[in-house]
């Protein structure tokens, strides 16, 4: 699989690499947050070139009602000790390691990515529901490639959803959004679930 895209017309640089680590924190209420950081990875349009390759995408199914429908996106997960498709991923997920392993005391061990072809792909409300997630506060740290989409938050449930600073304005590519959520989550005994719901809405106007 390989599919076309626009390149940047902002980030111009030769090669790939990580800019610093220097995010600006949001708090969201109740000890969550959303850290940002626009144009994390420069020269991001190498990285994105081998992510729209053949790095085995799948297209996953679900139950809907009575019927079986199509995920509309693709995905695909690293598992601990498999190897990324491309040495800045390896170095970014480092560099994360090294920046929040005071807040976190753990590395990051797993990679999930997402492909949003074009802007029909989307996903609804949704949360967390497998693993350590479901019963411990979990951080995610979310690396964007290619064109900017929403991504909106908001405790689980329904409520006021909130919306990390510049997500949805034009921005660089390669932004790096990693966000602590569980405390948007009212308290499940003597644990606190992962937070918040979180969409990627479809957008009408063509998306690269």
């Amino acid at each position: 699989m390989s599919l076309a895209h626009q390149p940047s017309m902002f980030d111009v640089a030769e090669e790939a690499t990580l800019t610093p680590l220097a995010a600006t924190r949001h708090r969201l209420g109740r000890g969550a947050w959303v850290d940002h950081l626009p144009g994390w990875v420069a020269g991001s349009d190498e990285v994105l070139e081998v992510l729209l390759g053949d790095i085995g995408w799948r297209a996953d199914r679900r139950q809907m009602y009575d019927r079986e429908v199509a995920v509309p996106r693709l995905l695909r997960w690293y598992g601990r000790g498999e190897v990324l498709p491309h040495p800045l991923l390896t170095e970014a997920r480092a560099a994360l390691d090294a920046h929040y392993a005071p807040e976190l005391g753990e590395p990051f061990v797993t990679a999930g990515m997402c492909l949003y072809r074009d802007g029909r792909d989307s996903v609804a409300w949704h949360g967390d529901r497998l693993g350590r997630s479901r019963t411990q506060d979990t951080m995610v740290a979310i690396v964007s490639f290619g064109s900017p989409r929403p991504l909106l938050l908001r405790p689980v449930g329904g409520g006021d959803a909130a919306l990390p600073i510049g997500a949805r304005r034009p921005g660089r590519h390669g932004r790096l959004l990693p966000a602590d959520l569980g405390a948007l989550h009212p308290q499940d005994g003597a644990a606190g679930r992962r937070a918040g719901e979180r969409p990627v809405p479809p957008r009408r106007r063509r998306v690269r």
